[in-house]
């Protein structure tokens, strides 16, 4: 049952810091993120503020998301003004604080707008509302006479009152109730499913930005920590007298290394704080520092995907999902094929390393840092420091790249405690060796398949394996299997109609940080189901585009529980948003309806193909390879999506080709390697990323259109890459490749 809560202007005024007169909406929020109503008050739920009117007619409404270049800064608040008749050139966007009250900041896992599209059209149409009832008032007249549109409400007679007009007269009204809001019609759309320009466009491109380093205090100190080089490394001695006379060193902070597991603590080490960045670490390199070995010390990457190959091809795992007799129908059937498929770490290397500074007072921390998780830094540096979460005030700056590593708060906590231990704001500046060091690592991966086909080519049979360090690791000791939310992404849940499957989990213990990264284990996954699948059709002699749609079969709605997976869908339920094979189908055929796919091609050149659901959306790529001399070159690469209602195009078009870049370059070189537990790469030299001339000419998307709900585009344009290159490779010189990165085998 809606409810109406009477909030006098003046708390409303104590409770945002907003002193300047006109209207200012409140929304009440629960505590936890997915909530479905903002705007009916419970027990448990909290005043939040998302959109205010000022009296000059401005219109301001809070983004309290993380910029990182997909625009969000710009689509939420682009749904909020279209709901609320606003005019968007009289509107602001203000970065909001760390605040559970907005319900969940954790900008990953391309939820922003599927999370929030809803509940930002709600206040939208709240602040419509009110402004509509505020005239009513004026009037004497209905609510009915009365619209608002354009940043005006007109009455039916022709009268017209501007938003800031009505500003202080809707302040003084009850917040309605959901029951009271009527949401537009898609017809009735001005700004959503648009192309407005990104808010902070102009300031990009002149300079005119705050990004994690831009920040600059008065009297602020800079930090540049060594950091243990292996996983539960711990100081066992060191000097350094040398580095307190470096000239601008004020002081040498040790970081005591917390116990295993990694959680989001920062790594122990010792800070060189001084005048300037370049005293810090000149003052850092002038450290003489002795290392206790730890159990993660001989880690070998190498040996260690060598020995999960030989494990998920040798040894069965722990069943997690299965159909039919398995067994049976393999023995049964004369034509096999088996493959594995290996995948290496990764980092996430985004252009901006971390960075955060820190100022700690008479018991309250203020940090300044680009982070994806505000909430989750406001915790682990409330942990840390031993005092309330109220006590610690997070501004966003925005960020020049996350891919997920900055939702991990460990840089941001080393700003806060050596703040406090100092005495001064400080910067705690990360170089890009150390971005690449001392990462939370995607995960490597060992995957093994085996297939059986009648004598039709269809497939009777299909067996998995896999064996990769869980995320679980990083957080709970001894964890080492991958729980069902993260095979759901891809691996657990093939949709394809075979009557006989069984899938299985091997151990893999962690030696690293793992942690997620743009498009997690959909990454690995992808390429192994992707890949396979490919070598399947090639077994059966078929079209390899023609062999995926018959494998996913006849149109239907996929339920897991049934084969005993608990099939996570990204915390959504199959009834709010079901696995739609047809939607699968759709992105093939019609991805390959715009291409010349099955186009005679010459020596040395072909196409290959790959569609995945992840992250609630449908996802097809192509691409097309040349390969001469062993040097391999991507010519184009194709992406459809299904991603439901769009915002704002012109924002997926980007998202989709910066993916399918992204994806590119850990196809073709991504790779991360230890020996002795410590990691080989240093620098975009040695961990490199697609350069111009990698990149093809030809990189084009496009969009089904589509009234369904909104899903995730950040991520899903990312694993279809790599096994549509591989596929590309086996149709242009008849060789598979099982193993990333490409530049193993081939000139990149």
């Amino acid at each position: 049952m809606s409810t109406i809560e009477k909030i006098s202007r003046r708390r409303l005024l104590q409770l945002t810091g907003i002193s300047a007169g006109g209207l200012v909406l409140a929304g009440l929020v629960p505590a936890l993120s997915g909530m479905t109503n903002i705007l009916d008050s419970a027990d448990g739920q909290t005043l939040n503020i998302f959109v205010s009117v000022r009296s000059d007619g401005r219109v301001e409404i809070i983004a309290h998301r993380s910029e990182m270049g997909t625009g969000i800064r710009t689509s939420l608040p682009q749904v909020v003004a279209d709901e609320m008749g606003a005019n968007w050139g009289q509107v602001k966007v203000i970065q909001g604080l760390a605040n559970s009250d907005y319900g969940s900041q954790n900008t990953d896992g391309s939820r922003s707008v599927r999370d929030f599209y809803t509940i930002m059209r709600q206040m939208g149409a709240s602040a419509r509302f009110m402004l509509e009832e505020a005239a009513a008032h004026v009037w004497g007249v209905p609510h009915s006479e009365c619209a608002a549109s354009d940043h005006q409400v007109k009455h039916i007679d022709g009268r017209v009152l501007g938003f800031g007009e009505l500003a202080v007269h809707a302040a003084k009204l009850p917040l309605p109730g959901l029951a009271s809001l009527t949401l537009k019609a898609p017809e009735q759309f001005k700004y959503i499913g648009k192309s407005v320009p990104i808010v902070d466009l102009q300031d990009m491109t002149s300079g005119n930005t705050t990004y994690g380093i831009d920040v600059s205090l008065p009297g602020m100190l800079y930090a540049s920590i060594e950091r243990a080089p292996f996983l539960g490394g711990k100081i066992e001695s060191f000097d350094d007298s040398a580095a307190r006379k470096v000239k601008g060193v004020v002081q040498v902070v040790s970081i005591e290394a917390r116990p295993l597991p990694a959680k989001f603590n920062p790594i122990g080490g010792v800070a060189v704080v001084a005048s300037n960045t370049w005293s810090a670490m000149r003052g850092r390199e002038a450290l003489k520092l002795k290392w206790r070995e730890s159990e993660h010390t001989q880690h070998d990457s190498n040996v260690y995907l060598d020995a999960l190959a030989v494990d998920v091809s040798s040894n069965p795992g722990e069943v997690v999902r299965q159909r039919g007799d398995l067994d049976t129908a393999m023995s049964a059937s004369s034509s096999h094929v088996e493959a594995t498929y290996r995948t290496p770490y990764l980092a996430h290397a985004s252009m901006e390393p971390p960075m955060a500074t820190a100022v700690v007072r008479d018991g309250v921390c203020e940090i300044w840092t680009c982070t994806q998780a505000p909430q989750v830094a406001q915790a682990e540096i409330a942990k840390a420091l031993g005092i309330d979460e109220k006590s610690v005030k997070v501004h966003v700056t925005l960020l020049g790249g996350g891919f997920g590593r900055k939702s991990k708060p460990d840089y941001v906590v080393e700003a806060a405690l050596l703040a406090r231990q100092v005495g001064k704001p400080v910067q705690v500046v990360w170089s890009r060796e150390d971005d690449i060091r001392h990462d939370f690592f995607h995960a490597c991966c060992a995957q093994y398949y085996k297939g059986a086909l009648d004598d039709k080519g269809k497939v009777v049979a299909w067996l998995a394996r896999e064996a990769a360090p869980p995320i679980g690791s990083t957080f709970t000791a001894g964890e080492n299997l991958m729980s069902d939310g993260a095979l759901s992404q891809t691996f657990g849940s093939i949709p394809f109609e075979i009557p006989n499957i069984r899938l299985e989990r091997n151990k893999a213990n962690g030696h690293a940080r793992i942690g997620w990264m743009r498009s997690v284990y959909n990454i690995p996954f992808g390429f192994g189901v992707g890949s396979f699948v490919d070598e399947l059709a090639h077994s059966a002699g078929k079209d390899p585009r023609d062999f995926l749609l018959e494998l996913i079969g006849e149109d239907r709605h996929l339920e897991f529980a049934s084969e005993g997976f608990d099939f996570g869908n990204h915390g959504r339920t199959l009834t709010d948003f079901p696995y739609e094979t047809a939607r699968l189908k759709h992105v093939v055929r019609d991805l390959t309806a715009r291409i010349p796919w099955g186009e005679k091609l010459p020596d040395g050149e072909g196409w290959g193909l790959c569609a995945l659901r992840s992250f609630l959306s449908y996802v097809a790529v192509a691409v097309k390879v040349r390969v001469s001399a062993n040097k391999l070159e991507v010519t184009q690469m194709h992406c459809l999506a299904d991603c439901g209602t769009v915002v704002n195009p012109d924002r997926v078009h980007a998202q989709l080709e910066g993916a399918m870049t992204f994806g590119l370059s850990l196809a073709l070189m991504g790779e991360i390697t230890f020996e002795q537990g410590v990691v080989e790469q240093s620098n975009f030299h040695d961990y490199p990323i697609a350069r111009i001339n990698q990149v093809p000419a030809v990189i084009k998307t496009y969009l089904v259109p589509s009234d369904k709900a909104p899903s995730g585009i950040g991520e899903p344009g990312v694993p279809p890459v790599a096994p549509a290159i591989a596929n590309a490779v086996f149709a242009a010189i008849g060789r598979r490749v099982r193993e990333l990165p490409l530049n193993k085998n081939f000139t990149v």
